[in-house]
């Protein structure tokens, strides 16, 4: 890497490996062009020689390209195992926003809506392929257990990588396999379709937090907090009308596959825009790169601020010792100074999951119990999203002016209640539409809310060295609540309207009471300021 022109350790092996992903999607499109006058239907066909050396050159193009992004291994031990204390310094998180921050946060919102609109397009696929492939909805439902099984792998392992390789290459790495998984659109059999979803999970959970990580280590502290909050908010809902515009407009002339064959193009669209996403200067600190550190700040504050200034006081220079020192791990996310909020957290994600996952999907058939038939049913939840829906500029605005961890335990606090209610007007057997509505409006948006906080709150909260690892491991947690909540769905639990509602608002509540006894205000806080509030 060049000190001013921030480049891939191996760049002749990632563009590579990027040609060999390219090559071995595109080598499936022959087959599939066959099979046009069937409208693309390619079940129980044999794979040709053509297809098969394609399946081989994708993962061997992930390989080589991950090795083109891979760090030099003496920088990486580092990042482990400083031999000294990290440089400290300041980034210049009291300039105003500039053109190079909206050009970053552009492209991320751009890559976290890609992200989204992956595993969004399976319910749109799902009908589609359980007709072709001849199989049950219970069958085809494998596929959704499989992309969110991917998407806890995802979060953890891409978390850590983001920690190892640095912020830009993981988020590299998840676009390659975005784009390798677009074969899944040439597939014959349904076995290779669940493969192949779990890795577009394991891309799609892995790019979340390293999102989140990279704009909270980039933007100026006075703005960190609601960008942050509204990256989440406009990338998921950008990336969900992603997914069913192409299903309006794809789907009904070139089948499901086209869904998956979209992974290609708009992976190498965040390949693309590379450019644009700069590494993180905290990060390129922390492994020694001071030069391009410096060209990084320069480039986001221009003249105005210092760039790294060396530690003049005792105090910076104790704090980076101690940095150093601290330096086990995981562990210490679970064990260390970070373990009360770490457990916090990880509580409310995966309370969060079986919330989303679980009671919501199981709503429509909960309301027909409480007196309303299924047709008024989905008029119901769809008036209750559009009354919701603006809740997400009441979220930014309490995050960014009020408080950020108020912000998150009210919106806890808010479910948690919530769930109650529902279970009181079904002890209470109360068959009103203007309770259910108004019950269904505050789940939605208080959902809404701890989602939108709660993986912003844990890129803020960990040191340099663990960030990305742990809003991986949040994000993962809620993505385990998930599939929780199908395997309870499946057993039968949701079906028990007043005892599922209870048992989710049970931990829900735990966790706010964790998260407001030992949760710290980020708000108007430098990154480096909210470790040395951790370590009084």
């Amino acid at each position: 890497m060049r000190s001013k022109d921030l480049t891939f350790h191996h760049p002749v092996a990632f563009w590579l490996g990027c040609a060999a992903v390219i090559a071995g999607v595109l080598a499936h499109l022959p087959m599939l062009a066959m099979a046009a006058p069937m409208h693309y239907r390619l079940v129980g066909m044999p794979m040709d020689t053509l297809m098969l050396a394609g399946m081989a050159l994708v993962p061997l193009g992930v390989l080589l390209a991950g090795y083109g992004l891979m760090p030099r291994m003496e920088q990486m031990r580092r990042t482990l195992h400083p031999d000294r204390s990290p440089l400290p310094f300041h980034a210049a998180d009291h300039v105003p926003l500039n053109r190079e921050h909206w050009k970053l946060v552009t492209v991320l919102t751009v890559a976290l809506a890609v992200d989204v609109m992956k595993p969004a397009t399976i319910g749109f696929a799902m009908p589609g392929m359980a007709t072709e492939y001849g199989i049950s909805g219970s069958t085809v439902g494998f596929l959704a257990l499989s992309a969110l099984t991917g998407t806890v792998v995802g979060s953890i392992v891409w978390g850590r990588l983001g920690d190892l390789f640095g912020r830009r290459a993981t988020i590299l790495l998840s676009a390659l396999m975005f784009m390798g998984t677009a074969i899944c659109g040439a597939m014959p059999s349904f076995g290779w379709n669940l493969v192949m979803c779990f890795m577009m999970g394991a891309a799609a959970g892995g790019m979340l937090p390293i999102t989140f990580t990279l704009m909270a280590e980039t933007i100026p502290t006075r703005h960190r907090g609601w960008l942050l909050v509204a990256l989440g908010g406009v990338g998921t809902s950008a990336g969900y009308l992603l997914a069913s515009g192409a299903a309006t407009l794809f789907e009904p002339t070139y089948s499901w596959r086209a869904l998956w064959l979209l992974n290609l193009p708009t992976g190498a669209l965040i390949v693309f825009l590379n450019r644009y996403i700069p590494e993180s200067p905290r990060f390129l600190a922390l492994a020694g790169l001071e030069d391009q550190a410096r060209a990084v700040l320069q480039r986001f504050s221009g003249s105005a601020g210092p760039m790294i200034a060396h530690a003049h006081h005792a105090s910076d220079v104790l704090r980076a010792q101690r940095d150093a020192s601290a330096r086990i791990g995981m562990r210490q996310l679970l064990r260390g100074r970070h373990a009360a909020i770490t457990w916090g957290l990880m509580m409310c994600a995966v309370a969060w999951g079986l919330a989303n996952f679980g009671f919501l999907l199981w709503l429509p058939a909960n309301l027909v119990t409480l007196g309303i038939d299924a047709q008024a049913s989905a008029a119901l939840l769809a008036r209750s999203a559009i009354l919701a829906l603006p809740g997400i500029g009441v979220v930014v605005w309490f995050y960014q002016r009020w408080s950020s961890i108020r912000t998150l335990v009210l919106f806890i606090g808010l479910t948690a209640l919530d769930l109650l209610f529902f279970f009181a007007i079904d002890l209470a057997d109360l068959r009103s539409t203007a309770l259910t509505t108004a019950g269904t409006v505050v789940l939605l948006l208080s959902i809404s809310g701890v989602i939108a906080t709660l993986i912003p709150y844990a890129a803020e909260i960990y040191p340099v060295h663990l960030r990305s690892t742990g809003a991986g491991l949040i994000a993962g947690g809620s993505k385990f609540g998930g599939i929780l909540g199908a395997v309870l769905g499946v057993s039968g639990l949701f079906g028990h309207f007043m005892l599922s509602a209870l048992l989710i608002a049970l931990p829900m509540a735990v966790a706010g009471w964790m998260l407001a006894r030992r949760g710290i205000e980020t708000r108007g806080h430098g990154l480096e300021a909210i470790q040395d509030a951790l370590s009084d």
